[in-house]
């Protein structure tokens, strides 16, 4: 069986969710923020379509819309696009009591849908959302003379974040004393877990020395336990005065043992100091020659 990834590399949960019965608008303004952009106006499209056609049914067989065309839907159509619109090109009109009921109805419906979907559309477009650029791997090489993992972010945004959170955790499969299969999680301390500012780019080091999860671990031995690695950011955007956060993962086929990260300071020619990302994946031999992990 091929190796199974609890979670995806934006730290999310791939496992599949069964057994649970929830009604479709139980939780309906959480699937709304969490859906893509392209699902949300998806939905508004095709809610907009199935409501005008509805009302273009019920005027049809209604009837009593001067100057509509007799037995002509796209006529009761394009006017029911006019009424949940408030447009009222002066064209067609209501002139029976049934028609001006639906007129009142359908009115109702669009002054209390254009509410709803600006609320929400607005709540979606002004809610904070971090860019954190995660590298690709994470890398173990040596770091002062001791053996570290390390995996860096940098902020896409370039504006500030304050008081920046950092994270590290591992999931791996064990076996208790009682011969019970789990998935454990455990921490992995940081050297620095926290900044007052993250603007550009933020080096995570977890020293690999007695006491910490992965000393005397090896590639090998992580594989076969399917060790994952999980991260969590947690910061304040000082623009939007909220809270932000991102997350990703590294699988243990995504840690690179005997590497270093690509330094990504330099000078400019006009004596500035610069980040060239171009290299922010970039990684480079670097011998364990610090305490050994296997």
């Amino acid at each position: 069986m091929a190796e199974f990834r609890y979670i995806s590399k934006q730290g999310g949960s791939n496992l599949a969710l069964y057994g649970l019965h929830r009604g479709f608008f139980e939780d309906l303004y959480h699937s709304w923020l969490a859906s893509s952009w392209r699902r949300v106006f998806a939905v508004v499209i095709v809610l907009y379509l199935a409501v005008n056609a509805v009302f273009a049914a019920a005027y049809m067989a209604a009837g009593g819309i001067e100057n509509a065309r007799p037995h002509s839907y796209a006529d009761y159509y394009f006017f029911s696009v006019q009424t949940l619109a408030t447009i009222g090109y002066g064209k067609m009109s209501p002139v029976t009591l049934p028609a001006h009921l639906l007129v009142t109805i359908e009115s109702f419906c669009g002054l209390t849908g254009l509410a709803l979907v600006t609320g929400l559309m607005f709540a979606k477009f002004a809610r904070p959302t971090a860019r954190v650029l995660w590298s690709e791997v994470a890398v173990v090489s040596p770091m002062d003379g001791v053996q570290s993992l390390m995996f860096r972010v940098a902020n896409a945004r370039g504006n500030q974040v304050v008081e920046a959170q950092m994270r590290l955790g591992m999931l791996r499969s064990e076996t208790t004393a009682e011969g019970t299969p789990v998935r454990r999680q455990v921490d992995l301390k940081l050297v620095r877990p926290s900044t007052a500012v993250f603007a550009l780019s933020w080096l995570c080091v977890h020293r690999i020395e007695p006491g910490s999860p992965l000393y005397g671990e090896s590639p090998e031995s992580l594989a076969k336990v399917q060790a994952e690695l999980y991260c969590s950011l947690v910061g304040l955007d000082a623009d939007f005065s909220q809270t932000i956060h991102s997350r990703h993962s590294y699988a243990a086929v995504e840690i690179r043992w005997g590497f270093r990260f690509d330094d990504i300071m330099g000078e400019l020619p006009d004596g500035r100091m610069g980040v060239d990302y171009t290299r922010f994946h970039r990684t480079l031999p670097a011998p364990l020659d610090g305490p050994k992990a296997g």
